[in-house]
């Protein structure tokens, strides 16, 4: 196989089919997710036994049990894959709504209107789930794309895009707007990523190695989360139940995700109230291994030194930093020094503690007596996301349909000519 050429023909047929489905209707783009949906749920018994090659595969490489998590098909994950899709299909129609409008002192009658992006490259590792969102969010949104997943899930997704083409095609849609790479080999990436002109954004979502390295060498915009260090910072005003419940749920529920906290922050009013230690025996019946600075450790013993490293780690594992701080302002700077804008929470009954933390603090998600595990697509009502985007620019926090639209200005005059 010529890599460049196969690159070039799949980005060729991609930018096709993209033409052609952003001009179908949101009627017939539901229909063809509605299809997808039913499809996922008819193959499940195909889709199980991929995904038993690509478990069995992972657990002889040594893949963590953070990543075998990730990489598991099972009738209940592809039932909420169904779910999902079927979510995306219900919503507002993005393609053709009018942003904002207005009739100018000629007469012209000017809008802003959203379009679809185009071509899509989605570059993900290890979870094979996300390969019927971020296909079902594409179509939705008039867009085609490029899925471009882990060697470790290969025949997962392979099985995956066969299924959501069949049903594509079967709605009526060109099933070329859902293109899958099908070699491992590294080069295709490198390639794709030069394809300015035929694939119009790439969204990386994985370690932050893989993140860097796209964007190092792509020649087409990304959008990019690098790392998911989500914090809580427990408030000397608070529930101290609800403070503890968030932050053994925000770290164990599933420790391998992006938006699991990675440092909880306290102030030291808790030391003396009972409600730290509490926090880190609720951590430790869950297994945690506790990191923590001076005062973390003279609380609570078992705790083992955190060193500068580990305030900035996303340790994507039962593993967590804790610090004692003086002051919402000490917090709010550590956050913002060590965090990686995903993502951080705040526990506190006092509403200007409240109001200043989601003001400063620098996060695509800023959450108020909540689990920073809230912070996802789903939960935000947009059936799924291609990604959690921590730039400033385009979108930020989990990308849903909209998301992958641009917009374009019309106007629409009577003659009105410049002069």
């Amino acid at each position: 196989m010529d890599i460049k050429d196969y690159c070039l023909n799949l980005a060729k047929r991609a930018q096709a089919a993209g033409r052609r489905v952003m001009t179908s209707s949101g009627v017939q783009r539901a229909q063809a997710l509605r299809a997808i949906a039913a499809a996922l749920i008819e193959h499940t018994p195909e889709l199980r036994d991929a995904n038993a090659k690509d478990m069995a595969a992972g657990e002889a490489a040594g893949l963590s049990g953070a990543m075998l998590d990730r990489l598991k098909l099972d009738d209940k994950v592809i039932r909420k894959m169904a779910d999902s899709v079927i979510q995306i299909a219900a919503q507002v129609d993005p393609v053709g709504q009018v942003i904002e409008g207005n009739i100018r002192p000629n007469g012209v009658r000017l809008q802003k209107v959203r379009v679809p992006i185009g071509v899509v490259l989605f570059i993900y590792e290890s979870r094979p789930n996300v390969t019927s969102d971020a296909a079902a969010l594409c179509v939705k949104s008039g867009n085609a794309i490029i899925l471009r997943g882990g060697k470790e899930a290969i025949h997962s997704n392979t099985a995956l895009v066969k299924v959501i083409r069949d049903a594509v095609a079967k709605a009526g849609l060109d099933a070329d707007a859902v293109q899958f790479v099908e070699t491992p080999d590294r080069a295709a990436i490198g390639e794709l990523l030069k394809l300015e002109g035929l694939i119009d954004l790439c969204v990386p979502r994985g370690g932050e190695s893989l993140i860097r390295a796209v964007v190092e060498q792509s020649r087409i915009p990304v959008i990019k989360h690098y790392t998911g260090n989500c914090h809580v910072y427990v408030d000397q005003r608070c529930d101290e139940a609800m403070a503890v419940a968030i932050c053994v749920n925000a770290k164990v529920q599933r420790p391998g995700v992006c938006n699991a906290a990675e440092t909880l922050l306290f102030h030291k009013s808790a030391l003396d109230s009972g409600l730290f230690v509490k926090a880190m025996n609720a951590l430790a019946e869950q297994k945690v291994e506790i990191r923590g600075c001076e005062r973390t450790r003279a609380a609570f013993p078992a705790a083992k030194p955190a060193g500068e490293a580990d305030w900035g780690t996303e340790f994507l594992d039962l593993i967590v930093a804790v610090r004692v701080v003086d002051s919402l302002d000490e917090a709010i700077d550590h956050i913002n020094k060590y965090g990686s804008k995903h993502t951080d929470a705040i526990v506190t009954h006092d509403l200007a503690a409240a109001d200043a933390f989601v003001a400063r603090v620098d996060s695509a998600n800023v959450f108020v007596n909540c689990s920073t595990r809230l912070s996802d697509g789903g939960e935000y009502g947009l059936g799924a996301e291609i990604g959690i985007s921590t730039d400033k620019l385009h979108a930020r926090g989990p990308m849903g349909a909209a998301d992958l639209t641009t917009y374009k200005w019309v106007g629409y005059g009577s003659g009105q000519i410049r002069s």
